[in-house]
């Protein structure tokens, strides 16, 4: 986050550099403690994307590529990965919210291990 920001903020601003869209921000799930000695978080938000844009930063820096995921699908690849975030994806989908409603891919199969 910048002086003044903050993390709802700081996450749009995020999401527009890594991910290249714009959207409106959603209830909180949840945080994430980084850095116990410097107090660094990760705030998790539902994000309702609005607007998908065609040249963001992180492809020419980073190069990532943007890829959608199902929810059920995301949760399986963030197991993997960051378990701690998973659980924040499943928190909403136990209870009815609107995430349970993409519909978007690749789908991965529910063998599917970790790489």
């Amino acid at each position: 986050m910048q002086p003044e920001e903050g993390p709802g903020g700081a996450a749009l601003g995020e999401v527009g550099e890594e991910a290249g869209v714009k959207g409106r921000l959603g209830r909180l799930l949840g945080t994430v403690q980084q850095n116990q000695d410097r107090k660094h978080r990760t705030y998790v938000h539902v994000l309702t994307v609005t607007e998908l844009g065609e040249d963001w930063e992180d492809p020419v820096n980073e190069g990532r590529e943007r890829e959608w995921f199902k929810v059920e699908d995301a949760i399986q690849v963030l197991q993997c990965h960051k378990p701690v975030r998973a659980e924040y994806l499943e928190k909403p989908k136990l209870g009815g919210s609107p995430t349970k409603a993409n519909t978007t891919v690749p789908s991965l199969p529910d063998n599917t291990p970790c790489l």
